[in-house]
């Protein structure tokens, strides 16, 4: 602070100076002025800054004070500082004497464990080539095997060392005998391993392949008990073979021969595996298990290709194959197959491929966890590597090969089978009095249903969708132009109406029988026979059941393993959305197939009983009213006349789709009475009248279905307040702001009109309303 002041001191004194030097050569009155108030200014200022050194003169003095009391305390912690220095110092330097003490006995402890080490190696050597030489003489080999792998477990350095010191000519020695003896004892294994894998000795087999481990011969010695192991499954699986071969056909097996034999070929490799896996990670140690069954896989593959092969000639496959395929292109092949023939051959490949597909995760889940217990300190990239070896094992070995040819085979021979047997299923169309469907609905979706079980029971994700997109569209195309053909047809009604039906029927039979690869199925029916074939073909809810089948089939499938996988799971996700488009236009085409039987079978009966209401005068006085509420003119015989009608649906349709074609009716009775309405004339007792048999009428059609039906009477029921009003003012207590929570339905033209109905309304009254 006294620094800043100083300068500003000094600024003034300079200031002072060149003023005083200004003033002296200044002659103008104005510029005198001028620079006396500079000088006031600079004078004001420093007379502010003196104010606020002073205003901190108590400040200052406070600290001065409380720097002299600290001034005792200063000398002390200034002779604890040093004393505390020294302490350091001194410290510092004995613990550089100490660590210099502890690394030298640190380095001659380690010196110490490295003769100790060099000293037992060498005393491993000698025992080990004592022990050696002692233990081929006896045959031991287990033993003399011990003492192999210790010499080589031996530290290679430290008898390099020793080879240096003054033992090296007893080094060498023991060397060259551990090295004789290595190459001794592992030809006498091998040889020992060949003679009981030739004598089928299993005991000796496994005595001499716990051996090879200890000798660093792991691959080779998983080899050659592989190759043991091979040669006992070969044989059972040949003896399989030809037992299936020779077998009966009239056995109850017989259809599946094949499938049980390669049962028993995937269940044996299984049950080896299961055995012998304990022996490999106890002998080799984790992460070997991928070898013995890399070997065994090669003989599984060739037997499994022997049984394929005999397969495809006995069940004459490709043949079938050819004769299919040849079918399905030219419609006009002289070979035909019968689906049934086809059956149980295509029953036989999804067994065996979902026999090799449980084979398959079997081997993935073993050898995955014998890798991941070896991996769990391996570097990511050996772990890449392992896992890329266990795919291409699993999906590139010629059983999958196998399989997915066969499978590729199956799938248009599925495809045939469906396709021909939903053929026979329509043209052998039946229906049964009582019953809410024909056959031919119901025997289509069995056959799409069985077809696509079989598709699942053969555990492959890539043909079940195959044969759901399959079954999709024979559903879309085939089977539903099958029942629009037939709804077109329309529902008879009348003796005219059959015989135009009738002709119709033929010429669509002669249409499509010029169509390849359709239905020719549109023969024609008499009255009765039309009327019960409209009215059970609705297959909306079989297919529903359908899609909610595979939902839950395809949940258990990956429950279970198969397919797992985001990719598996939005393949089967994408085929069963088709369904459920596949869905939606079966319900358009009921909806189509409803509409029309209101059109055809329906509006002609209900027009003719509602115009009926023209005949019956509402413009009457109280008598008439009396009378009619005595003996109802029209209602109670229209409502009786729909209750015999909907009786014949009512007994020929599914609860469900009746509640629509009654949702339909009560749409059409609603418009017509409107229509039929404003043809009439009322009188005050009249519009009262309308409203009793608008109420009756309504009441009866809430009893016959679970729709509700008073939004559809909406505006008929608006025109039966409007007829029922004294005067014509009294509508503006309903309309607009007065209506409440009503809302009104009619136009303000169409109120207008339905008051002019009444005949005592007179038309200027009506006109002048404000609407």
């Amino acid at each position: 602070m006294s620094e800043s002041a100083g300068k500003r001191r000094s600024g003034s004194m300079s200031s002072s100076v060149v003023c005083r030097e200004a003033i002296e050569s200044l002659t103008e009155l104005d510029d005198l002025e001028r620079v006396y108030q500079q000088l006031c200014n600079e004078e004001r200022q420093v007379e502010s800054e003196l104010e606020a050194l002073v205003s901190q003169q108590g400040k200052i003095e406070t600290k001065m004070l409380a720097l002299q009391r600290m001034g005792p305390n200063l000398q002390l912690i200034e002779g604890d500082a040093s004393q505390l220095s020294g302490m350091i110092a001194f410290t510092c330097s004995l613990a550089e004497n100490v660590s210099s003490k502890v690394r030298q006995l640190d380095l001659a402890k380690n010196r110490l464990y490295q003769a100790i080490q060099r000293a037992d190696d060498i005393l491993d050597l000698k025992f080990c080539t004592d022990g050696v030489q002692t233990a081929l003489r006896n045959e031991d080999y287990e033993q003399a095997a011990a003492h192999i792998h210790r010499y080589l477990s031996l530290d290679q350095s430290v008898i390099e060392l020793s080879r240096q010191g003054g033992e090296s000519s007893a080094v060498d020695a023991s060397l060259a005998l551990l090295q004789e003896a290595e190459q001794r004892l592992k030809a006498l294994v091998k040889e020992r391993l060949d003679q009981a894998i030739s004598a089928g000795d299993l005991a000796q087999v496994e005595r001499f392949f716990k051996i090879f481990p200890l000798l660093g011969l792991h691959d080779e010695g998983l080899a050659r008990f592989a190759q043991y192991l091979c040669t006992q499954l070969a044989s059972k699986a040949e003896e399989n073979l030809l037992l299936a071969l020779g077998g009966d056909l009239g056995e109850r097996r017989a259809a599946l021969i094949f499938v049980d034999t390669l049962t028993l070929l995937l269940e044996g490799i299984a049950r080896i595996v299961e055995t012998h896996q304990p022996i490999v990670e106890t002998y080799y140690g984790p992460g070997h298990l991928y070898t013995l069954i890399r070997h065994l896989q090669v003989e599984c593959d060739q037997q499994a290709e022997k049984i394929v092969e005999k397969f495809i000639q006995q069940r004459d496959y490709h043949n079938k194959f050819q004769i299919i395929q040849s079918s399905m292109m030219r419609s006009t092949s002289t070979e035909k197959i019968e689906p049934r023939d086809l059956d149980p051959v295509l029953m036989e490949v999804t067994l065996m491929n979902a026999r090799a597909e449980l084979y398959l995760r079997f081997l993935r889940r073993r050898i995955t966890a014998d890798f991941e217990v070896g991996d769990a300190t391996a570097p990511k990239s050996t772990v890449q590597e392992h896992q890329q070896n266990l795919e291409k094992l699993l999906k590139h070995c010629l059983l999958s090969r196998n399989m997915q040819e066969l499978i590729g085979y199956y799938i248009p021979m599925e495809e045939f089978y469906m396709r021909e047997s939903v053929n026979k299923a329509v043209a052998m169309d039946t229906y049964e009095k009582g019953q809410l469907t024909s056959s031919m609905v119901d025997d289509c979706f069995y056959i799409v249903k069985k077809c696509i079980s079989r598709a699942l029971s053969s555990s492959s994700i890539d043909c079940l969708c195959a044969m759901i997109n399959h079954s999709t569209s024979v559903l879309e195309s085939d089977f539903r132009e099958v029942l629009y053909n037939k709804l077109r047809q329309g529902f008879p009604a009348t003796t005219l109406q059959d015989i135009q039906r009738g002709v119709s029927s033929a010429v669509s039979l002669m249409q499509s029988s010029l169509q390849q690869g359709k239905f020719n199925t549109l023969g024609i029916e008499s009255a009765e026979d039309a009327k019960a074939s409209f009215l059970v073909r609705a297959p909306c809810s079989a297919l529903v059941r359908t899609k909610r089948y595979m939902f839950n089939d395809c949940a258990k499938l990956f429950s279970q393993g198969f397919g797992s996988g985001e990719q598996a799971q939005g393949k089967i996700d994408s085929c069963l959305s088709d369904l459920v488009s596949t869905s939606s236009k079966f319900k358009d085409l009921l909806q189509e197939g409803l509409t029309e039987l209101n059109t055809t079978a329906i509006k002609p009966q209900v027009k003719p009983w509602i115009s009926n209401f023209l005949s019956i005068s509402h413009n009457i006085e109280e008598e008439e009213f009396n009378e009619y509420e005595a003996n109802d003119p029209w209602v109670q015989q229209f409502i009786m006349n729909l209750e015999q009608l909907m009786a014949e649906f009512k007994a020929g349709l599914s609860p469900v789709i009746y509640d629509q074609l009654t949702s339909l009716m009560t749409s059409l009775i609603s418009l017509e009475m409107e229509k039929t309405v404003l043809k009439c004339t009322f009188s005050r007792l009249g519009g009262l009248q309308f409203d009793k048999e608008l109420r009756s009428l309504v009441a009866y059609l809430t009893t016959v279905t679970t729709w509700t039906i008073r939004d559809k009477f909406a505006r008929l029921t608006q025109m039966a307040t409007i007829l029922n009003l004294e005067r014509v003012t009294e509508i503006l207590d309903y309309w607009g702001p007065n209506s409440g929570p009503l809302t009104w339905r009619l136009t303000p033209a169409e109120v207008r009109q339905v008051l002019a109905l009444r005949i005592d309304f007179r038309s200027e009254d009506i006109k002048r309303l404000r609407l």
